[in-house]
């Protein structure tokens, strides 16, 4: 039987900490092998890459969450005991419940609130010098997911609620000052759902009918039982914080824009453009690095052993970004994706495999209709310029973004029946 080529070294945690998103496809491309060993944490860990290595770690006889989240994660990104670390029958029973939440009228409700909020953000934009998309869409994702889930949100809680959302998700890739930061703000996220969790079973407060709040608030996990208020808090921050993390492909896609001026055009033009424009978002730009799982029992996979208990990572940045899959893979390119939709093992940005079965992210649909929805009406609706500034981001940082957070100057909003002319680009020093 052939051994799993090794990394050097003892521990692998430096490295990762120093390399960031490519940590895994570097290896992969050492080694010439889609799979490898190392330690990460002082545990032995095998990394996988690919296709084939992501339609593996998406069987769920193969691999299981339980103890694959660290604890670090689940204190600042996730919250503990939350879905992403069930499976089996408790996992599908609350995973249907998550996508019970994503029917197309749905989806829709969350994005006519988005609609209406650009509508009046950009006519406060035109009376401000300049605009920091990053921020500014966070506060929009957030009043609108607030508002979609059901969660009471005053006006002067949006920016905080906001930050917090995106100190939890800063966090993954951070320790020190800001895994803290992290852990503070998901403190103060779960303690303002529970409080409103426990107001609404005593019935000193209310919850919109048919809403995902009033869904898990008399949410009964299988064994007639209502889910505590935390395990609720947990859940419902799972739908609310993804929403907000959005912020990042819209600024993402805003720099792509700016970038290549005639994309712009071509949404203007064609309505499926942003579809297309969509999906390169999502897999040219890092979100997520990797993510991990547990083997189930023993098993043999092209010749290597896997044992029970070993902590498995799926690489995601790599695989979006493998020659092997996707041509130049380096390069922005849109129209990669007009004869051919990513299969549910090639592009994994919010995770492979099955909706129900698996652990592929539910909001996916929601993350690629409110991508959609901004490109449109960033090339459509909005005139600005782009005055000169960083827009490199760092791969070593997890998770990163533009370092600018994309300023816009001059903001006008349009009628919607014209055209929005292509932005105009100050000398802009573009850096990859």
């Amino acid at each position: 039987m052939p051994t799993i080529p090794r990394e050097p070294g003892f521990d692998s945690t430096l490295a990762v900490l120093r390399e960031g998103f490519p940590f895994i496809w570097n290896r992969c491309q050492r080694h010439q092998s889609d799979v490898f060993q190392t330690r990460l944490m002082g545990q032995k860990t095998i990394c996988l890459h690919g296709t084939e290595a992501a339609r593996l770690f998406y069987d769920p006889d193969r691999f299981i969450r339980a103890g694959a989240v660290p604890r670090r994660i689940q204190t600042t990104l996730m919250g503990q005991d939350a879905i992403q670390t069930l499976d089996e029958g408790q996992h599908q029973r609350r995973k249907r419940l998550f996508m019970d939440l994503m029917t197309p009228e749905r989806v829709g409700y969350l994005l006519d609130l988005l609609a209406e909020d650009w509508e009046l953000s950009a006519r406060e934009w035109e009376q401000q010098e300049e605009v920091e998309l990053f921020p500014a869409a966070q506060d929009m994702l957030c009043r609108a997911a607030c508002a979609w889930v059901g969660m009471p949100l005053g006006e002067d809680e949006v920016r905080e609620r906001a930050r917090d959302f995106g100190r939890m998700v800063d966090a993954f890739g951070g320790v020190g000052a800001r895994h803290n930061r992290g852990k503070r703000a998901r403190r103060r996220a779960e303690a303002w759902v529970r409080a409103h969790v426990k107001d609404v079973r005593s019935g000193r407060a209310e919850v919109p009918a048919g809403s995902p709040a009033e869904a898990f608030i008399w949410f009964e996990d299988g064994e007639d039982e209502l889910l505590s208020p935390q395990m609720v808090a947990v859940e419902l921050i799972n739908l609310l914080r993804p929403i907000v993390a959005i912020a990042t492909y819209i600024t993402f896609g805003a720099k792509a824009l700016a970038e290549h001026p005639p994309y712009r055009q071509l949404l203007q033009r064609d309505d499926h453009y942003a579809h297309l424009f969509a999906q390169e978002v999502r897999r040219d730009f890092p979100f997520g690095p990797f993510t991990g799982a547990r083997v189930k029992e023993d098993f043999t996979w092209q010749g290597y052993r896997f044992p029970k208990g070993t902590l498995t990572l799926i690489d995601i940045y790599g695989t979006n970004h493998d020659p092997r899959l996707w041509e130049d893979p380096d390069t922005f390119w849109p129209e990669r994706f007009a004869n051919r939709e990513p299969t549910p093992f090639d592009m994994l940005p919010q995770g492979g495999g099955d909706y129900l079965s698996g652990h592929r992210c539910a909001g996916e649909w929601i993350t690629l209709s409110v991508i959609k929805q901004a490109m449109n009406f960033l090339a459509r609706r909005l005139r600005y310029e782009v005055p000169p500034q960083d827009l490199s981001y760092d791969l070593t940082r997890m998770p990163t973004l533009p370092q600018s957070g994309f300023i816009m100057r001059n903001v006008q909003l349009l009628a919607p029946e014209r055209e929005a002319p292509v932005a105009a680009v100050a000398g802009c020093p573009f850096h990859h």
